[in-house]
C-alpha cells in the first residue's frame, strides 16, 4: 500500500516537474507586457520602446508596454513585483526605484526579495540644463546666480525617489544654491517647462534633453557622471568643476517578479546580451543620448547592491534618513 503509494507520489511529481520544463522550454507563447513606471515620452519609455521591438522581433511572439508613472518609478515597479513570475510581465526599471528610494521611502516592495534582476538594458548621464534666457553660462554662475536672485530659482522634478530629484538635492545641498523643485509626471515634461521657461533649469536624463539640446532651446553647463559624455565631449562634469563629490548615472534594466524560473531569466538576459551588439540599437539609443548595455543576472544583482551602499552614503550627505 506504501510503496503504491509513493510510486504514485513520485510519477506524480515527475509529470509536474516535467510540465513545468516543457512550459519553459516553450517560453515565450503569448504576449509579454512590458511596464514603464514613468510617463510617455521620457528616457524609461523610448528604451521600454525599443526594447520591445527587438525581444517582438527576436522571440516571435506580440511585446506591448505599458506606462504606469507615479510616485517616482514606484508604482510601476511596485506592480511588477507583485504580478505573476512566469516571464510575461516584465519592467524596465531604473535607477530610483531600485537603489535610491529605499533609503528615502517606505516600499510597498522589496528590491532585492520581490524583483529578479535580468540584465541593464542602457546608461545615460543626467545632464544639467537651463532655459538659454538665463545669465548663467556655467555650473558656478548659476550657483551664484540662484543665491542672489529674490526667491532663487525653480526646477523640474520628476517626483520622490528619482535621480532627477537627488542629482539636484545633491548639487543644493553641496554648493549651497537656492533652488526650488517643481514636480512633474516625466522627464520629457520637465524638460519642456526649462524650454518654455516655466521652470529656470532642471537635471534632465540625456535622452530627454538631446532634442532640446540639438535645437538649442535649452543650453547644457554640466553632466553629473564621472565622466564626461562620448555625446557632449565638450561639456564638463559637475565632479571636474568641483562642484559635487557624488557622481550619479542613470539607466534602465530589464527586471522580472522575483521567483521567475532562473531560466526564462537566462534567456531573457541573452537576448538583451544579442540586443547591446545590435547596430541598429546602438544606433537608435546613441540618437537620444543613451549607451546600450547588457549583463548577466547575477552582475546585475551584484551592481544594485553595490550603487544600493553607494547611495546610502550619497543621500546620508545631504541629510536623508533610512525611512523604517
Amino acid at each position: 500500500m506504501r510503496r503504491s503509494l509513493w510510486v504514485v507520489l513520485l510519477t506524480t511529481a515527475a509529470v509536474l516537474l516535467g510540465g513545468l520544463a516543457k512550459a519553459q522550454d516553450a517560453y515565450p507563447s503569448r504576449t509579454i507586457k512590458l511596464i514603464v513606471p514613468f510617463a510617455a515620452g521620457g528616457n524609461s519609455d523610448a528604451i521600454g520602446r525599443l526594447t520591445a521591438y527587438y525581444m517582438q522581433k527576436e522571440l516571435n511572439v506580440s511585446v506591448v508596454v505599458e506606462n504606469r508613472a507615479g510616485a517616482g518609478g514606484i508604482n510601476g515597479t511596485d506592480a511588477v513585483a507583485k504580478a505573476a513570475p512566469d516571464g510575461y510581465t516584465l519592467c524596465v526599471c531604473s535607477t530610483g526605484p531600485i537603489t535610491v528610494a529605499i533609503w528615502t521611502e517606505t516600499l510597498p516592495y522589496d528590491p532585492v526579495k520581490d524583483l529578479a534582476p535580468i540584465s541593464l538594458i542602457n546608461t545615460n548621464p543626467l545632464v544639467l540644463i537651463v532655459n538659454p534666457k538665463l545669465e548663467a553660462k556655467t555650473a558656478a554662475e548659476l550657483v551664484d546666480l540662484s543665491k542672489k536672485q529674490p526667491g532663487g530659482l525653480s526646477y523640474g522634478t520628476v517626483g520622490a525617489g528619482g535621480l532627477v530629484t537627488f542629482s539636484a538635492d545633491i548639487f543644493k545641498q553641496q554648493t549651497g544654491a537656492n533652488l526650488t523643485a517643481v514636480p512633474y509626471r516625466g522627464g520629457a515634461l520637465a524638460t519642456a517647462a526649462v524650454v518654455t521657461g516655466e521652470v529656470q533649469l532642471s537635471f534632465a536624463n540625456m535622452s530627454d534633453a538631446m532634442g532640446q539640446l540639438a535645437a538649442n532651446t535649452v543650453r547644457p553647463l554640466a553632466v553629473t557622471t564621472a565622466k564626461r559624455s562620448e555625446h557632449m565631449p565638450n561639456v564638463p562634469t559637475l565632479l571636474e568643476l568641483g562642484l559635487v563629490q557624488y557622481p550619479v548615472e542613470s539607466w534602465n534594466a530589464l527586471v522580472a517578479p522575483g521567483g521567475t524560473p532562473q531560466p526564462i531569466l537566462d534567456r531573457l538576459a541573452n537576448l538583451m546580451a544579442q540586443m547591446a551588439k545590435d547596430p541598429e540599437i546602438q544606433k537608435k539609443m546613441g540618437d537620444f543620448g543613451s549607451t546600450a548595455a547588457a549583463s548577466s543576472p547575477k552582475e546585475l544583482a551584484a551592481m544594485f547592491q553595490t550603487e544600493t551602499a553607494q547611495w546610502e552614503k550619497a543621500l546620508s550627505a545631504i541629510g536623508f534618513k533610512k525611512k523604517q
